[in-house]
């Protein structure tokens, strides 16, 4: 059966169960239901609503969507899968049409669940520039939710990195649009290759919000939006075929997204074909009228909503079950739009197989949420994100130091691996008794293991985010009496202010948070060699460090294994290969700032502060070298894309993996264009002296920009091309004339890049 047919069928079968319903058991599938208790506050305002009193009211009549069955506290997956199988076997035989539940979680960096593998956070996805890999993590992740009968992970995360000191930016891949939407699509149709939907987050502008504030209102104009904000979530709808998106809490000039008809209906379903479902996030639709003040009542809210086209109302049914219900009783609000949801989401339900699922097989008794494979991706995505941002010959540390310090609040510290939406620090860090789970070694652990000779001590100097300077004299003391000191710095991920990194924790300044600096200063000042390795879930202002430290190691939350990839890096046993997904902030009074500037966006003779960061976007060294030929072009018209080839050859005397990024300038534009744009990326193993030939095919969509008429067209001209592992313009750089027509983008135009490495003997080779 096609997929057209298969969805016609499923379909059909919606609409008839829907010619069956009542009035309530329609708004009993469009809510969800969340056993929550207090001080369980893992969402943003979460105590200020209350549902129906027990679980089994709230399913009478059926139910939607059961909110965080496993990942609201901590609970053994074998006795919570016998427990959720019991229910919607209750459901299934007891409720008048026996439409069983829809279960979703969150899965951003792995299942959030107790015992379930936890990878690096997004951020490192993005400096890992892997697509493939993080499709092979995101299949592993929808393994382990489908055995434990999840049906819908809210994840990724496509939001457009816009200003650092946004908190949500480590739930972030990338400060590019084209970045974000390669990566993404891949978890999309990873976790989708196991038969779980994925939810696009967080549709749309979020990101772009006024002074990096969570929730802040976002001042962006069209075009930006356009071309910068919406492209991610085009790739994975067209190219992912994503099943489910959810709406932005924040309001886009003036406008809430959770109410704006024109993204959620006219651009999302109408231009780009979507059919899925569009779930609210958490409160949002409540929050229409609680926090955004544009709706009257809960009432009010739920018209808005579903008008605009939120189908579900997550994580419960505040304004989709009493205030819609009278509003539709007493004939304010036309129950053909609770109709028109309601068969949304039974589609989705019959896609999921929910509709011919009676739960009478035995639930699964033999779990495993961590295995050796969830751990060996993990291993390899740490190991493969983590940056080398400056090193003045100190690394590799080929010889053993004697004595090792290893000094720093993220040394020993299992919670610094892991970002906002891991278990360990969204759930377990509110509860008492429980230990992780999962095998979490610390820095100060994986050290012991790389350096089996050395003798290592260590003392924390600081805490994250406090003052308290009384644990300075200890570090300068042990750092005077050692060969070498590794000074982990960083972040805390937490919600709502409980950390310096996550959602609901922004910062108004991009040093590094507490006295951590000042700590770092003081060690530096003994004189003795000091690596320092950054644990953070955003870009610091760490010029400073880069211009003192022997070398400086950037890791962005690397998850379970990550430990062991960053004492990898520092020993050489692993080839840093991380490339930098944001760029490296010169100062905080130079935010927002973004590599895909105009001219007039960087530095120039008209203004008197730079804004130019310390390591751009896709900046990372290796132990090895890499040269690039100058890059062969072909293309005639705006309509025919461009071929671009270049020769890529490791010139040094070690194996290592090259990411190669492929840039574009249009020069003249009828709008002002960026400096640099990424147009493609891949990465590609090299030994020594081998060459790579790498063709990238370009599809004259990533050419295009949205012009004054707001049409997304590509204009005849001349581009500057250029490969490298940076958006630093570079030497070898080529040009191309475009002639002929403008050529209005169409919605079979391609959306990526395609890319052809043929891997081959360099007479380099040879030499060496």
């Amino acid at each position: 059966m096609t997929d057209n047919t298969a969805r016609h069928a499923q379909n059909q079968r919606a609409q008839h169960l829907l010619s069956q319903m009542t009035l309530d058991e329609k708004l009993a599938q469009i809510v969800g239901f969340w056993d929550k208790g207090d001080g369980e506050a893992v969402a943003p305002l979460q105590g200020e609503f209350e549902g129906p009193t027990t679980f089994t009211a709230a399913t009478t009549r059926g139910l939607g969507h059961l909110t965080r069955v496993y990942g609201t506290r901590p609970v053994d997956p074998a006795e919570r899968a016998a427990w959720l199988w019991n229910e919607q076997r209750r459901i299934v035989r007891e409720t008048r049409l026996g439409i069983p539940m829809l279960v979703h979680e969150e899965c951003l960096t792995g299942l959030s669940a107790w015992q379930a593998a936890t990878f690096p956070t997004p951020l490192a996805w993005g400096a890992s520039f892997n697509a493939p890999l993080v499709q092979r993590m995101g299949a592993l992740i929808g393994e382990s939710m489908r055995q434990l009968g999840i049906h819908q992970g809210l994840a990724p995360v496509l939001d457009v990195v816009r200003d650092p000191r946004w908190g949500r930016v480590e739930e972030c891949i990338a400060e590019d649009p084209y970045t974000v939407g390669t990566i993404g699509t891949a978890y999309v149709q990873g976790l989708q290759s196991q038969g779980i939907h994925a939810t696009l987050k967080h549709f749309v502008g979020y990101s772009a919000s006024q002074s990096g504030r969570n929730f802040g209102p976002v001042h962006a104009g069209p075009r930006e939006i356009a071309d910068v904000l919406l492209p991610p979530f085009e790739m994975a709808i067209r190219d992912g075929g994503v099943r489910s998106v959810m709406h932005a809490y924040t309001e886009i000039d003036g406008i809430p997204v959770a109410a704006n008809p024109h993204y959620l209906t006219d651009l999302l379903r109408d231009q780009w074909g979507f059919d899925g479902v569009v779930v609210a996030d958490y409160f949002g639709v409540a929050f229409l009228n609680r926090l955004h003040h544009t709706a009257s009542s809960l009432e009010d809210a739920a018209h808005q909503a579903l008008t605009a086209g939120v189908d579900i109302e997550l994580p419960t049914g505040d304004a989709y079950l009493a205030p819609l219900r009278q509003g539709i009783v007493e004939g304010r609000i036309d129950e053909a739009l609770v109709d028109r949801a309601v068969l949304r989401a039974l589609t989705q339900k019959a896609e999921l197989g929910l509709l011919d699922e009676t739960f009478d097989e035995e639930p699964p008794t033999n779990i495993t949420l961590d295995s050796a494979e969830h751990r060996a991706v993990a291993r390899q995505l740490a190991e493969e994100s983590v940056v080398l941002l400056s090193n003045s010959g100190v690394l590799p540390l080929t010889h053993t130091p004697q004595r090792l310090a290893v000094i720093g609040p993220n040394a020993d510290r299992i919670s610094a691996m892991f970002g906002c939406y891991s278990f360990v620090n969204h759930v377990l860090s509110i509860q008492e008794g429980y230990d992780t789970g999962i095998e979490v070694p610390t820095l100060h652990d994986a050290l012991a293991t790389e350096f089996p000779g050395a003798t290592i001590s260590h003392t924390p100097g600081c805490g994250i985010e406090d003052d308290d300077t009384s644990g300075f004299a200890e570090a300068t003391a042990l750092a005077g009496d050692s060969d070498l000191t590794v000074l982990v710095l960083g972040d805390q991920a937490g919600l709502f202010g409980r950390g310096t990194v996550g959602e609901g924790c922004d910062r108004d300044s991009l040093e590094l948070p507490g006295v951590q600096r000042q700590l770092a200063e003081a060690v530096l000042a003994t004189g003795k060699p000091v690596i320092i390795v950054l644990l953070t879930g955003r870009p610091y202002v760490v010029g400073w460090a880069l211009e003192q430290a022997g070398a400086v190691v950037q890791a962005f939350f690397p998850g379970e294994e990550g430990a062991a990839a960053v004492t990898g890096v520092l020993s050489g046993r692993i080839n840093p290969s991380g490339r930098l997904p944001v760029s490296l902030p010169r100062s905080t009074g130079a935010q927002p700032y973004t590599y895909l500037h105009p001219r007039l966006g960087g530095d120039s003779d008209v203004t008197n502060l730079s804004t130019q960061p310390v390591r751009p976007f896709g900046f990372g060294l290796s132990y090895t070298t890499f040269e690039h030929s100058t890059p062969n072009v072909a293309g005639t018209t705006p309509k025919d894309g461009l071929t671009v080839t270049v020769d890529v050859t490791n010139t040094g005397d070690k194996t290592g993996q090259e990411v190669v990024h492929l840039y574009a300038r249009d020069v003249i534009g009828s709008v002002t264009r960026p400096v640099a744009q990424l147009i493609g990326f891949t990465r590609v193993e090299l030994h020594p002296g081998q060459q790579a030939t790498v063709t990238f095919t370009v599809p004259p969509t990533l050419l295009s920009f949205t012009n004054a008429a707001m049409q997304r067209i590509v204009e005849p001209g001349e581009f500057h091309l250029w490969t490298g592992n940076s958006a630093q313009p570079a030497r070898q750089h080529t040009s191309i004339t475009l002639v002929g027509e403008p050529h209005t983008v169409q919605s079979s135009d391609a959306l990526t890049t395609t890319i052809h490495t043929t891997v081959h003997e360099a007479e380099l080779a040879s030499q060496l």
